[in-house]
């Protein structure tokens, strides 16, 4: 069989054929990023999953089963955003004979309040992880720090982070530092107790081969002992993320000055459940985008991890 040449176009490297029609070009043109291709299925089941929620919510109002006072349907709550902004807008609310005209616009308003609550989320999270992390390394490091400080971590470990709310605003008062420490409390005793379990889950192979290869104690914890408990405190990190956005909203709606616990605080005062659940969509895109960057950071960080997700799936 006589094969078919073609000649190819030096410019847009795309071939002719022998009858002079124009061969396709190269597909590999047209291929998306590798990273679109994982991120794009994920964002459509995503959205076909709030769709479908939303839809049921709508649907039930539609029929008259939900009642648009107490449930006001999506289509209410997320339909009039200035409407709902308003409400954020603490020069408004704070300032005695300020106009409702005065501040900053309903969009800079949202992003005011939810900059300052994602904030103190961060930080507080930031310093509990980094505190639980290093005790916990320094009760199973030193016997010493077990026998002086593990006792009070466990005592204190069942305490409602309520609890420690007077607590807070006895110490900082007012403004960012009681949100930050409430945070800060509520992670910090469970993520230390969850290191040392971590710490004494690990592989003891692994130990007994460093050993073998003449590793220090300090080079085992260093190269050995911490890799292996860090997908763990991920994990763990993950989990506390959302219980630092609950924590978060709680002090703030004891007089932080602004932020979204306040202007829950503000709805239910003020008995308007659009701006109530306007606040809760808000609440849960925050903790689903926070929740992403943080699997985001994990798979950079563990990067030899493989990922477990799927394993299990078609069986």
């Amino acid at each position: 069989m006589a094969a078919v040449s073609t000649d190819r176009d030096p410019v847009s490297g795309t071939g002719k054929a022998a009858g002079g029609r124009k061969s396709p070009p190269a597909l590999a043109g047209r291929a998306l990023p590798e990273s679109l291709r994982e991120i794009l299925p994920k964002l459509g089941w995503t959205i076909v999953s709030v769709g479908m929620f939303a839809l049921l919510w709508e649907v039930l109002w539609a029929i008259g089963w939900a009642d648009p006072k107490l449930l006001p349907p999506p289509h209410v709550f997320l339909g009039d955003f200035a409407d709902q902004a308003k409400f954020f807008n603490t020069a408004q609310r704070w300032a005695i004979g300020v106009s409702a005209a005065s501040g900053p616009t309903p969009w800079q308003a949202v992003m005011i309040t939810v900059v300052s609550s994602a904030m103190r989320v961060f930080v507080g999270i930031t310093i509990a992880s980094l505190l639980a992390l290093s005790l916990g390394v320094a009760i199973r490091y030193w016997i010493v720090v077990e026998r002086l400080t593990l006792p009070t971590v466990t005592l204190l470990s069942p305490v409602s982070p309520i609890a420690w709310l007077p607590v807070a605003i006895f110490l900082f008062g007012i403004g960012n530092k009681p949100a930050i420490f409430m945070v800060v409390i509520a992670l910090f005793f469970h993520m230390t107790i969850a290191t040392i379990n971590h710490i004494d889950g690990v592989n003891r192979n692994l130990i007994n081969v460093a050993r073998t290869m003449g590793a220090t104690k300090a080079q085992i914890y260093r190269r050995v002992i911490i890799p292996a408990i860090l997908p763990g405190v991920f994990v763990i990190l993950r989990l506390n993320l959302f219980g630092a956005w609950m924590v978060v909203l709680i002090a703030e709606s004891t007089g932080v000055g602004y932020g979204l616990g306040q202007v829950i605080m503000l709805a239910r005062n003020t008995f308007n459940p659009s701006l109530v659940f306007f606040c809760i969509a808000l609440i849960g895109f925050l903790g689903f985008a926070t929740d992403y960057a943080m699997r985001t950071v994990q798979k950079r960080v563990l990067y030899w991890v493989n990922d477990p997700s799927g394993v299990l799936r078609g069986l």
